[in-house]
Formats: C-alpha cells, structure tokens, sequence
C-alpha cells in the first residue's frame, strides 16, 4: 500500500498584494501636472517612487488648456493598470479635483506654489484641499510632492 501524500498547510496569504498582482513593466502611479514649469518640483514624488521600485509616468496635462486630455487620461487611468493618481497644480489648481471627477482612483493633490500666486500658494493649497462632496482628494504640503510619492506608497501597501 503506498501512504498518500498529505496537504500541505500555509501561513502564506492566498491572496496577492496589489503590487505583486501586478505586471513587472506597468506603471502603478500616474504623476500629473498641469504644466512643464512644475515638473522639478514633481520630480519628487517619482523619485520617492522610484527608490521604492515602484514604476510611475509623468504627464503634463491643463485642466483649463486641454480638460479632455485630462479626463480621457483619468478615464483611463485604471484599465492601464494605475492604482493612484497623484496631480500638482498651482494658482486655481483645478488638476486635482477635476483628475478626482473624472476617475474613482486615489487622487493625491500637491499644491504648487508659484510667483504669479496673490497668496504664496494658499490659493492652490485651497483649491486642493475644499473639493465637494463625492470627490475626495487628499492634500499634502506646498510643493511637497516627495510626500505625495510617500502617501502613494502607502495606498498602493495597504
């Protein structure tokens, strides 16, 4: 009589992390911005990202030039496999919120400050942070798109 093997038992999960479901090569952050001038300071966040082997893309899109782009971007923005949106916008800083409409992903809004500003970047910290009811964005400091690329990662692990 030969003994049959018995079932192994596991502590593993069964299931996967969002990060391990994943393709190797797809992006998981979308890091938005609604022009080139902002792209050093956004840099942060895909830096934070990166030094976490994370994978990200780097659009600059307006919400007032070219709101389409910016809502077939958002529309998106899941089926190419993102997981988190993260938009830097100053002045009116429009980008959050509309990104935030136009997708029910994680939106991380970085408020930018510029020297067109009349408040130093309270208006865009505003903007960001007062979204209505049924749009959430959360906000992180002035120009901290580091912690943006920090607040990601801890959305993509949870």
């Amino acid at each position: 009589m030969t003994e049959q093997p018995q079932p192994t038992t596991t502590t593993e999960p069964a299931t996967l992390t969002q990060l391990e479901a994943t393709e190797p090569d797809t992006p998981l952050v979308g890091i938005i911005m609604g022009s080139q001038s902002d792209m050093d300071t956004m840099a942060g966040a895909s830096k934070v990202l990166e030094a976490a082997g994370v994978l990200s893309e780097t659009r600059v899109m307006s919400a007032h030039r070219d709101p389409e782009t910016v809502a077939d971007y958002c529309k998106n923005a899941r089926m190419r496999g993102l997981k988190v949106i993260i938009a830097g916008a100053g002045l009116s800083a429009a980008l959050p919120g509309v990104a935030a409409a136009h997708t029910d992903l994680p939106v991380i809004g970085v408020p930018l400050s510029s020297r067109l500003s009349a408040a130093g970047g309270l208006d865009a910290l505003l903007s960001v942070v007062q979204m209505p009811p049924g749009v959430p964005v959360a906000a992180v400091g002035l120009d901290n798109a580091k912690n943006a690329g920090h607040l990601a990662l801890r959305i993509l692990r949870a």
